[in-house]
């Protein structure tokens, strides 16, 4: 029983109108469904995601325009990460966003990847992270997470000294989306904590992920940072925690995330991975048909929603590949012009 990576983050938008403008038009992502949240019907349910909606590039929205903004803090994420080749596609991704007037950080090196970051319309905090160069940089592969890592000195809030890249080496106005700035998938989600050490038992002994690496976080070195992962620390299957003892839980509301889900194969899988929750005294859902995907539902130890999806049977199920997402597709097949 493996978790085969992210699946896919699930968002509150306060205008879906605006969210597809910013996901299809700035980010170049395509809007791969219209329908509703299924526990919800008044609320509409967007999907954004690669040509047919792979799972690991999928980035869903709930419109809920009454719910007053959220606060991050233990039991909801902090921010989560795109996924781009190299520093030259995130620098692009610099040029085009100033153009379009998005406030964005210069490139900060993490020691294994490099990142920037923006925020969407409503506040939720994005980052664009590089593949590498990935956790082996700093640590023996077969011993990722043996010990806190500390990260260089400047590479740290206050002593970080943030320069401006010679953009004009690039010879790219920002204009459209280049083929090698495509955000390929997820990179990671990072999420809040009051106590690593159960949050490390809880993704690494029951749900079987391996803790890759123990840092802190760069930009407020009082709180631990843990990444877990595949066996490498791939992007696309990383979840990390920053851990904040004292903090006032988060509240959920516009901006913030609903909840976020992990791949498995098919539902035989899936029933084994609902039977391992309950024997060890996690409530769980029982499985839900989501029509692109079957669906449980537990949360982690600080209340985070976390959900098991199926990879398929996928989003070509009632709209062919050439206009998927072009109508509002309600539960059963029913459609909306």
């Amino acid at each position: 029983m493996r978790l085969a990576g992210l699946h896919h983050i699930t968002l509150i938008s306060s205008d879906m109108a605006r969210t597809v403008d910013f996901y299809t038009r700035v980010l170049g992502l395509r809007l791969i469904k219209q329908t509703v949240n299924y526990d919800d019907p008044s609320a509409k349910h967007f999907y954004f995601g690669d040509e047919v909606g792979t799972p690991g590039t999928v980035i869903t929205y709930f419109e809920w325009p009454h719910l007053p903004p959220g606060r991050t803090g233990p039991g909801l994420t902090h921010h989560y990460a795109f996924t781009v080749a190299d520093e030259r596609a995130q620098l692009c991704w610099l040029v085009r966003l100033r153009r379009l007037g998005y406030q964005v950080t210069l490139p900060r090196p993490r020691v294994y990847f490099t990142s920037i970051y923006f925020r969407d319309p409503d506040g939720v905090i994005i980052e664009v992270a590089t593949r590498g160069p990935g956790f082996a940089v700093d640590e023996d592969p077969a011993r990722l997470g043996g010990e806190v890592k500390m990260p260089p000195r400047e590479y740290m809030k206050p002593h970080r000294q943030d320069r401006e890249p010679d953009l004009a080496a690039l010879d790219y106005d920002g204009a459209e989306i280049l083929p090698a700035m495509r955000l390929a998938s997820l990179h990671h989600i990072t999420l809040m904590c009051r106590d690593i050490e159960r949050t490390t038992r809880f993704y690494t002994d029951l749900l079987g992920l391996r803790l890759v690496k123990r840092t802190i976080n760069f930009d407020d070195p009082s709180s631990p940072h843990s990444y877990y992962g595949d066996e490498q620390g791939s992007p696309g299957t990383l979840v990390t925690y920053f851990a904040y003892p004292q903090m006032a839980q988060g509240t959920m509301g516009v901006g913030v995330t609903h909840h976020y889900a992990f791949a498995v194969d098919d539902e035989a899988e899936q029933w084994e991975w609902q039977a391992r929750l309950m024997r060890a005294g996690i409530p769980v859902s029982p499985v839900m048909d989501r029509t692109y995907f079957r669906s449980i539902y537990f949360q982690d130890p600080d209340g985070v929603i976390l959900e098991i999806a199926t990879r398929g049977p996928g989003f070509l199920v009632d709209e062919p590949r050439e206009t998927l997402g072009a109508r509002m597709i309600l539960p059963g097949g029913r459609s909306c012009a």
